[in-house]
């Protein structure tokens, strides 16, 4: 490994505390370094909420769920109010409907979620949550609440830090959406390598 490849680091003499170099080619200040501690934060607790969301869908219905599908029964079921493909990707800030049409049907096979329209026409159609994706949910939420919440109630100041996290994720969300359209816009044209 060569001496650039090493991890920097500074020692703060006074404190006695190690400081760990934190720039590189996506942090050269301290403004780029504090958005992108956030992104790999963004990374690492979408990573650990995803497997949280398995398990314990695994655990409360013993069906082979992704956080994905746990996320998706669990809108459908949102205010005992039946939805449509397209207010579920709206809700879910996605735009993969294919995905999301799959996921249905794999809820649906299990007997989880049914149509709700009375016709035939794709527009039309609405999902709610059977009985027995009724009784998923409870125990979701049983299980949810017996470790996630009992484990988070027990911070000090845990409601007010919740707050303000979504109000920054909800501020990074349109930012990271402006961006991206901006960048579709001007998005330049690669020529095919040989």
């Amino acid at each position: 490994m060569s001496e650039d490849d090493k991890l920097t680091t500074t020692v703060n003499v006074t404190e006695g505390t190690l400081e760990l170099d934190r720039h590189w080619h996506l942090a050269t200040n301290d403004h780029e370094i504090a958005l992108t501690e956030l992104e790999y934060s963004l990374f690492r607790s979408y990573e650990s909420f995803s497997r949280w969301m398995k398990e314990c869908t695994v655990a409360a219905s013993g069906f082979n769920m992704s956080a994905n599908d746990c996320a998706i029964l669990n809108l459908i079921a949102m205010r005992d109010r039946p939805k449509g493909i397209t207010e579920i990707a709206r809700l879910l800030n996605r735009d993969d409907n294919t995905n999301i049409q799959y996921t249905i049907r794999k809820l649906t096979t299990d007997k989880l979620v049914e149509k709700t329209s009375t016709d035939n026409r794709r527009k039309g159609v609405r999902y709610r949550t059977t009985p027995a994706g009724n009784r998923v949910i409870e125990r979701f939420v049983a299980l949810r609440k017996g470790l996630l919440i009992e484990m988070t109630k027990s911070i000090r100041s845990m409601d007010e830090q919740l707050g303000n996290g979504s109000k920054v994720l909800d501020l990074m969300t349109g930012m990271y959406e402006q961006a991206a359209r901006v960048a579709a816009t001007h998005r330049p044209t690669f020529d095919e390598e040989d």
